[in-house]
């Protein structure tokens, strides 16, 4: 497959299944046997699911944009920005109402198409910050 083939891929899955929420494009594009290796999300199918449903369900028009991608063989690099309206409960506190606009790295590695392999880095602690889950404290002046 050429690289420019998985940039394609990588692009359906981004935004029709993370941005539009699309999920038959994870059965077409993500492998039954995909190894995660962000923490605390599943492998398979069923956990890429399970990603875009939570996603979706914490933020109202949640958008995933690629911002930067790189090709080295049959791995894509991104450099993306995560979007939305926070209207649903995260990790058990209420919806704040606030934006929050963070960054996310994603690493995928492809196998005949599909796929195989997925890294990811999400600003927590941005989100966290945005959504007024943990106190911003003031710097004391230095001099």
């Amino acid at each position: 497959m050429s690289d420019s083939s998985n940039v394609e891929r990588f692009r359906r899955l981004i935004e029709e299944g993370f941005t539009g929420g699309n999920l038959d494009v994870v059965d077409e594009l993500v492998s039954p046997e995909c190894v995660e290796h962000q923490r605390g999300n599943r492998s398979g199918v069923d956990g890429a699911k399970e990603v875009i449903r939570t996603l979706h369900r914490w933020m109202s028009d949640f958008s995933l944009t690629i911002e930067d991608v790189a090709v080295v063989g049959d791995v894509v690099w991104a450099r993306n920005r995560a979007r939305g309206i926070n209207t649903g409960s995260v990790m058990g506190n209420p919806p704040s109402g606030r934006l929050v606009e963070i960054d996310v790295i994603d690493i995928v590695r492809f196998e005949d198409g599909q796929v195989v392999e997925h890294w990811g880095i999400a600003d927590q602690l941005g989100m966290m910050l945005q959504l007024g889950l943990m106190p911003v404290r003031e710097r004391a002046a230095v001099g």
